[in-house]
């Protein structure tokens, strides 16, 4: 699970409680207490699954004796027409759980899958995709699980999670080696990133370099100006390049030589994905 199951738990509880309010009056109208459902989720379009566990862990939620049988496990890529879970119990529960889950699943799917096909336009080269901060407020550990299930690699999960110095810090300090300097004497704790500087051009590349950063960041350059860092910088620093990076132009990126594309779009701005429950005769 990519929460903590106190964190999960509390998840599941507001989002019934915003779905279902006092009840699910509908079915409470319609559906009489003692009967019994079958049901199948399906894919209804090419799909990277994720969060399958969680859409599980919800109808449990409502109600612990319906039978769910999982049969497509995250990180898999499905295609139309393919059963990903089978459900069996009382009917009133599954109605009630069904667009909770379905909601968290679909979301989640969807980020996975968009995410595979950035990493598919890149897997003939040694570039790994990275996802960004950009996420729906109170739900990044979820979307960057999904991008994980797409194969892209997670960077910063919040501000403490490394030093990335972007141009309005810089301005703030004077220079690029002021804040080098300042975020090296700062004694934060060791991580992944290390100390990373935005560069727009490649004089801001070589002063970041000769501060002693530890990354770049590539902010919006040409293709030409990224292949001139990987030249000049390439093997000495790791480079990650960012900035408008779409399916149409993440290949031409990677294939520059960067280490690392960021991609905001992949968690921004991902569609939901189409899957369906259909209730079984």
């Amino acid at each position: 699970m990519p929460l903590y199951k106190e964190e999960l738990r509390h998840f599941i509880r507001n989002l019934l409680d915003e779905d279902i309010g006092a009840g699910d009056l509908t079915t409470l109208a319609t559906i009489p207490a003692d009967a019994t459902l079958k049901a199948e989720m399906n894919a209804r379009e090419t799909m990277v699954i994720a969060g399958i566990d969680i859409a599980a862990k919800i109808i449990h939620t409502v109600d612990s004796a319906i039978k769910v049988e999982i049969l497509v496990q995250d990180g898999v890529e499905v295609t139309a027409g393919n059963v990903i879970m089978r459900l069996e119990g009382n009917a009133r529960n599954i109605l009630t759980a069904e667009r909770s889950a379905l909601n968290v699943l679909q979301h989640l799917s969807g980020i996975a899958t968009l995410t595979r096909q950035y990493v598919k336009k890149i897997d003939h080269t040694d570039c790994k995709l990275l996802d960004t901060r950009k996420t729906i407020p109170t739900l990044r550990k979820l979307a960057k699980y999904a991008t994980r299930m797409g194969g892209a690699v997670n960077h910063r999960m919040r501000l403490d999670d490394g030093i990335l110095i972007k141009d309005n810090h810089i301005a703030s300090v004077g220079s690029i080696k002021n804040a080098v300097e300042a975020a090296k004497n700062y004694g934060t704790r060791a991580s992944t990133i290390g100390i990373t500087v935005e560069c727009d051009t490649l004089d801001q590349a070589a002063q970041a370099v000769d501060a002693g950063a530890d990354r770049l960041l590539l902010d919006n350059m040409s293709l030409d100006m990224m292949r001139a860092a990987v030249r000049d910088f390439g093997g000495r620093i790791k480079l990650e390049a960012s900035g408008g990076v779409t399916l149409e132009t993440i290949q031409s990126i990677a294939e520059t030589g960067v280490d690392f594309v960021s991609v905001g779009r992949i968690t921004q701005s991902a569609p939901a994905v189409d899957i369906g429950l259909d209730y079984l005769n």
